[in-house]
């Protein structure tokens, strides 16, 4: 019936005009056909979605495979290039890779009025470092050392617990190869020393070199007696005279003197430069080979003997508080004889660091066992 008219109609029909009124209906146009509306702008949102059962559109041109491919080996590209995570941040430069030789001799001959003792060693000879300090620290002169490190990992590690004790001078050898005597690794660490202690000189500072497989058993220096060049000890096991005299002693089987290079004192005299580059010289001239596993002291001893005398004021250092190893631990009625008197102690004449950490023990002279508190490196 009317009552169940669709509301649509119903209002159709009650406000329709009267047919007389009416105006012409455009053919083009129905009832229930919607007026076309203004075109959307290209900035212009639409308000409804069309039929449900429109036609699917087509798919977007950017999402077909090659596209998709594309932007998958960007990404991974961009992935490569900048990894996922928080940004990382590089260490820090040490300090001490700038640490110069200059600084470095500066800072120890400051507690020195102007004298350093100076070491070289590479990361294997640490806990003889450490040793020698010990003793070196019971005599009151740790303040002047200054370490030579022969690798960047020994200069970081000494200077983190003794900072501005530790320099390297580029190029670092190679330290895997610099600790087995008679190598060329061996030769070409100690061939460096020479140049060393040329630098300190001619930076004005006077200079003790030490090899670090000793012991001080007293304070040195009041036996570098008088104003000399150079001052050495003797590397030879035959016992001298108490009063045995100070100059050069006189050439062996091989034509030269056997001079200890382990342990040097030098004045920044003009004297003890020439020594230096005549040394420096020497070392060039006998190069390592397989034949001749040479080291740096048949080189020091060329260099003595040819400039000792009117060109360089040398001064040999009593045997008895300054003996080689070869007879302080092997001849114990000298000892015995010369007991008190000893002062630098040499761990040399045996090779290996085992053989000479053991001798030093049987000798109650490895003191970081007992004492490894007492070193300025602390317990290694």
């Amino acid at each position: 019936g009317e009552t169940c008219a669709s509301f649509s109609h119903f209002t159709v029909h009650a406000l329709a005009p009267a047919p007389h009124l009416r105006k012409p209906r455009s053919p083009a146009m129905s009832l229930h056909q919607r007026p076309h509306q203004k075109p959307l702008g290209a900035d212009s949102l639409p308000v409804s979605t069309g039929p449900a059962n429109a036609a699917p559109s087509r798919p977007l041109p950017l999402l077909t495979l090659p596209y998709l491919f594309s932007l998958l080996a960007l990404l991974l590209l961009l992935a490569l290039l900048f990894p996922w995570g928080p940004p990382r941040h590089s260490a820090p430069a040490s300090p001490w890779r700038s640490y110069t030789l200059q600084d470095a001799a500066a800072f120890a001959a400051a507690s020195g009025n102007g004298t350093i003792i100076l070491a070289a060693i590479s990361g294997p000879y640490l806990p003889f470092l450490s040793n020698w300090l010990i003793s070196v620290r019971r005599a009151g002169r740790a303040n002047q050392v200054l370490v030579i490190a022969e690798d960047y990992e020994t200069l970081e590690r000494i200077n983190a617990a003794w900072p501005g004790h530790a320099v390297l001078v580029p190029p670092a050898p190679d330290a895997q190869a610099a600790h087995k005597f008679g190598s060329q690794g061996f030769f070409n660490f100690t061939s460096r020393r020479p140049r060393h202690l040329l630098q300190i000189l001619e930076l004005g500072y006077s200079v003790m070199y030490n090899d670090v497989d000793m012991v001080w058993l007293a304070d040195p220096f009041p036996y570098l007696v008088g104003n000399h060049d150079v001052y050495f000890m003797d590397d030879m096991t035959e016992v001298k005279p108490l009063n045995h005299s100070h100059a050069l002693p006189p050439s062996g089987k091989k034509g030269r003197p056997y001079i200890c290079s382990c342990m040097i004192f030098l004045q920044p005299t003009e004297g003890a430069k020439l020594l230096m580059r005549k040394w420096i010289e020497e070392l060039k001239e006998q190069p390592w080979s397989r034949k001749a596993k040479s080291n740096d002291q048949p080189a020091f001893n060329w260099a003595l003997l040819k400039t000792a005398g009117q060109q360089v004021d040398v001064y040999l250092l009593p045997q008895s508080a300054f003996p080689t190893g070869g007879l302080y631990f092997k001849n114990k009625t000298w000892v015995k004889e010369t007991k008190g008197k000893h002062v630098i102690i040499h761990n040399n004449y045996i090779t290996g660091f085992e053989k000479k950490i053991k001798r030093f023990r049987d000798h109650k002279l490895w003191l970081v066992d007992e004492h490894g508190d007492e070193s300025p490196l602390g317990k290694i």
